[in-house]
């Protein structure tokens, strides 16, 4: 696996990295040891990093590391064949820097990293020497990703189970989604095996792939768990119940995970390796827990039988066992009476959390983004330490590299000449000029934060400068300038794609041409409120006690909005289809729109706030990370997951339902010839209702006693049966 990914590989940027690393063993260095001198009882006159005998022992301190294998180049402080760099010399002369540029690819060098700092961290002669930079971050990276991932897992199994006790009623039944979860897991990593033989995957895939294990596994297998049961209280013999779950519910999954695989591989339009790897990750994930809850979970019932209300347990609300029968009244819940509120007041209401969805998107006007480096460590992290010490005392480093592969007939007179007008720009602290091999190259020191609107322009000033030969410009500023622009091209692309399957998904589901739109529309709402949540807690550093602490950088990585959003969007419209397939099934039956979304928001409404329960418990867990990037991944879906399951599941979806009335279901005539070709068409088209232990069948009409009042109270386009007028 591997700890980075998330910048453009063939960008100029890169270009201009590769032409350093392979034509000149030069480049961005890839592993920083900071070297401070320790107190001495004798300090000497001059500065420490100065004094004869600290300058030998930084030499032998160079030495030791050119000589390890997978050092290309070592640039150091104390270097035998040049002056001393006051670049690389903090400002109080205790402290001064060795960089070295490791060889390989990331995965080598991080590998060489992991076996090289052992031997030169910590007490060094008079030197305390701590090591940072992306190879030794990319290390510190996987062991933090491996404790968290088994410090999620098991924060996450308790809570988890608790809800599936809390759904389903026994012990049996709460374990068979459990075990599917964890079989699902177990295939999952199988797969991640066999892919990073075959193509780069970050390490962040693995966190990812189990969050979304855990979570699809039981979410899929409680629809179909779930709508067995349903069956099995209506009276149905258990196999008859598994037929019929798995041809309604099991149907609804398979649409669910179509769609959901559909907005992951909108990641394989970018190029970043980081992005791949959870598209790969994510459609593996699906697939898997797909087939665990169409294959494996209905032929566990089928064994099962009876057996699968052993150990029943008692949850106020629920049937005891799945074939008990109440002898009394059920007493009204809260899924009908919100029903009944939203079909009163379907305009106020779809106002009022529209309102509430913008005042959540609105920081997400003001993010900044930038690129992954050390500070997605925790703060204790010593990498991390050890960067932002190099951030403080070593302020005039180099954000752009300019490389001249050839210089052809190019004087020295003509390469100081252009060097002198780069050295002129405002934000330039100084230049130095390297030749070797026919070439030369640039190195631009700024003080200037490389992931910044500064550094930016600093990149553009730069390659603004007329140069004597073809260059090209690198560095970091200028590869969070390329990433950028590379993602800001690739993004319309990938949305249409995700734009076109979800409204084609959804016409084949539902025959309609406003229900794919409306879906499309309330998701991008939905997600965008937790874009600016993001924004608000990780950007601008809010609430930092609530999701624990991590280092606020003034800006979020470039690839994680485009990663919650597929992910985000397909979880999204998990729920719509489902919460459509039960309406449109009840309104086959009845042709009425307001009580079909009534009837079918009592009957699934609460198991999709279940089923979102879990999801949201399992990516808090995995929000408890000590990788702020992990922390911002789960606090991010589990801000998407819970607003779509309530506030727009059981507020906004009814309230415009209710509102377009017939509408929901119109399509001009040769799409509804269409879609009676090739649309998905129930083997059922009577309405299912509740089942006694679930409340009453029409959520929106209450007990008789009440029924004159209730008629009074029903808005002017519904009739005296509470019908839709139109």
């Amino acid at each position: 696996m591997r700890s980075g990914g998330t910048a453009a590989p063939d960008v100029e940027a890169t270009r201009a990295d590769a032409e350093l690393t392979d034509r000149f063993d030069a480049g961005v260095p890839n592993l920083v040891l900071l070297a401070r001198v320790r107190p001495m009882p004798d300090p000497p006159r001059r500065s420490a990093v100065d004094s004869p005998a600290v300058r030998a022992a930084g030499q032998r301190l160079t030495d030791r590391l050119a000589a390890l294998p997978g050092v290309l180049s070592v640039r150091s402080y104390w270097d035998r064949a040049t002056r001393p760099d006051p670049t690389l010399r903090a400002h109080d002369g205790t402290t001064a820097l060795v960089t070295a540029k490791l060889s390989g690819e990331e995965s080598e060098w991080r590998h060489a990293a992991a076996r090289i700092v052992p031997q030169l961290d910590g007490e060094q002669g008079p030197f305390e020497v701590s090591a940072t930079g992306p190879a030794q971050v990319g290390v510190e990276i996987d062991r933090h990703s491996k404790e968290d991932l088994l410090h999620a897992e098991l924060l996450a199994a308790l809570p988890m189970l608790l809800v599936l006790l809390a759904v389903l009623g026994s012990v049996a039944a709460a374990l068979l989604p459990a075990f599917l979860a964890v079989l699902s897991v177990l295939v999952t990593f199988a797969g991640l095996r066999v892919l990073s033989l075959l193509t780069p995957v970050s390490v962040y895939a693995v966190n990812m792939a189990t969050a979304l294990t855990l979570a699809l596994s039981v979410d899929y297998s409680l629809f179909v768990l779930s709508r067995y049961r349903e069956e099995v209280r209506s009276g149905r013999d258990r196999q008859a119940a598994v037929q019929t779950a798995v041809s309604t519910a099991g149907r609804t999954v398979l649409y669910s995970a179509a769609t959901l695989s559909v907005s992951l591989s909108a990641l394989l339009l970018f190029p970043q390796y980081f992005l791949r790897s959870f598209a790969y990750a994510g459609i593996c994930v699906t697939v898997v827990s797909a087939a665990g809850a169409v294959l494996v979970l209905p032929a566990l019932l089928a064994v099962l039988g009876e057996r699968v209300d052993t150990w029943p347990v008692r949850t106020p609300g629920l049937t005891r066992r799945a074939t008990a029968r109440t002898a009394r009244p059920p007493k009204e819940h809260f899924w009908p009476r919100l029903a009944r509120a939203v079909a009163r007041r379907p305009g106020p209401v779809a106002l009022a959390v529209t309102a509430l969805l913008l005042v959540l998107a609105a920081p997400f006007a003001h993010a900044r983004f930038g690129l992954l480096d050390d500070r997605s460590l925790p703060p204790g992290a010593a990498a991390h330490r050890a960067a932002d010490q190099v951030r403080e005392q070593f302020p005039a480093q180099a954000p752009v590299t300019v490389v001249l592969p050839r210089l052809g007939r190019t004087t020295a007179k003509e390469l100081a000449t252009y060097a002198g007008r780069v050295e002129d720009l405002p934000q330039v602290r100084g230049v130095g000029v390297s030749r070797a091999a026919g070439g030369a190259w640039l190195t631009v020191r700024s003080d200037t934060e490389p992931y910044s609107g500064a550094g930016a322009d600093l990149v553009r000033q730069v390659r603004a400068v007329p140069a004597p030969v073809p260059h090209l410009v690198g560095g970091p500023a200028a590869l969070f300038v390329d990433t950028s622009d590379d993602l800001a091209t690739r993004l319309p692309w990938a949305l249409a794609m995700i734009a076109s399957a979800t409204l084609l998904v959804l016409f084949l589901f539902t025959g309609s041409v406003l229900l794919p739109l409306k879906g499309l529309v309330l998701n991008l709402l939905s997600l965008t409120a937790s874009f600016g949540a993001m924004v608000y807690v990780f950007q601008e550093g809010h609430l930092r006690w609530l999701v624990g602490d991590f280092t606020v950088t003034g800006y979020l990585d470039t690839a994680i909005p485009v990663l919650v959003f597929c992910i985000g969007f397909g979880l999204s419209m998990d729920y719509e289809v489902f919460l459509l397939s039960r309406v449109r099934e009840q309104y086959l039956g009845c042709r009425d729109t307001t009580a079909a979304v009534a009837d079918g928001l009592q009957v699934c409404g609460r198991l999709i706030t279940s089923a979102a329960a879990v999801l949201v418990v399992v990516f808090v867990a995995f929000a408890t990370s000590q990788v702020a990037l992990v922390k911002l991944f789960g606090i991010g879906l589990a801000l998407a997951v819970a607003l779509d399951a309530t506030v727009v599941r059981g507020l906004l979806v009814p309230a415009v339902m209710v509102l377009a009335g017939r509408a929901n279901w119109w399509a001009p005539a040769p799409l509804r010839r269409l879609h009676r070709r090739v649309g998905l068409h129930d083997e059922s088209t009577g309405p299912r209702t509740a089942s006694r232990a679930d409340g009453p069948a029409n959520p929106r009409l209450p007990p008789p006693r009440d029924r004159q009042a209730h008629q009074k109270s029903l808005p002017h386009h519904l009739n005296r049966k509470g019908q839709d007028r139109s």
